[in-house]
């Protein structure tokens, strides 16, 4: 375990060996955003779309066209249960979750570290494409240690297809101090991971298990 005086340290560092490591990335991210838009629509429901704008630093997820074969965006009306995520600097709290199938539940997470963190629910290789996608978005100053450029996430940063929003609904970008929710459906039984994709963070311990719990 990292001390806690040198976490944020660890942190900067990570971030920008991570940079470093994935410099002069050649990814086509004009998936990115593109078919995400109706999937967050109907992703986080009544009441919760003005909040989540409110307190969401970006947009963008990780859902890349796998949303059903790990679940399914939830309805407010039909959530079974409220967990808290708590992310700080290289870890979250709770460190793994426990769910069942067909349960719904929204997590309500907040960033209590003094860097940019990311609440993502996906598989191992679903984090491992994502954090291509992130260290891609820090190269073009889309996202910095400690927040989100909103001008530089609208710009066209080559060929028209680099305009990222951050916005899927299995996935929540966080500023420090600020709070937000993902509403998920877990329809079966899936290897899931939730991680925090920002450069250098998912390999200093950002990530942790979901595991799935027998019964109703």
């Amino acid at each position: 375990m990292i001390p806690t005086n040198a976490r944020p340290k660890f942190l900067a560092a990570a971030f920008a060996f991570s940079l470093a490591a994935n410099g002069g990335l050649a990814v086509a991210a004009g998936s990115h955003s593109g078919d995400h838009g109706a999937k967050k629509e109907h992703g986080h429901s009544e009441g919760h779309g003005a909040k989540k704008k409110e307190s969401h630093d970006g947009g963008h997820g990780g859902g890349h066209g796998h949303a059903m074969a790990i679940g399914e965006p939830g309805v407010a009306a039909k959530v079974d249960r409220t967990i808290t995520i708590t992310m700080s600097d290289n870890y979250f709290e709770p460190e793994e979750i426990k769910v069942k199938e067909g349960e719904t539940i929204r997590f309500v997470v907040i960033n209590k570290g003094e860097f940019l963190h990311e609440f993502n629910i996906g598989t191992e290789d679903m984090h491992a494409a994502h954090q291509k996608e992130m260290a891609m978005m820090a190269e073009h100053g889309m996202i910095t240690p400690t927040g989100v450029d909103h001008d530089k996430m609208k710009m066209d940063h080559g060929d028209g297809k680099l305009m990222m929003a951050h916005d899927d609904p299995n996935s929540v970008l966080l500023a420090p101090g600020k709070k937000g929710e993902v509403i998920w459906r877990f329809t079966k039984k899936t290897d899931l991971e939730f991680a925090c994709n920002v450069p250098g963070h998912y390999d200093s311990g950002m990530m942790g298990p979901i595991e799935f719990k027998h019964g109703h």
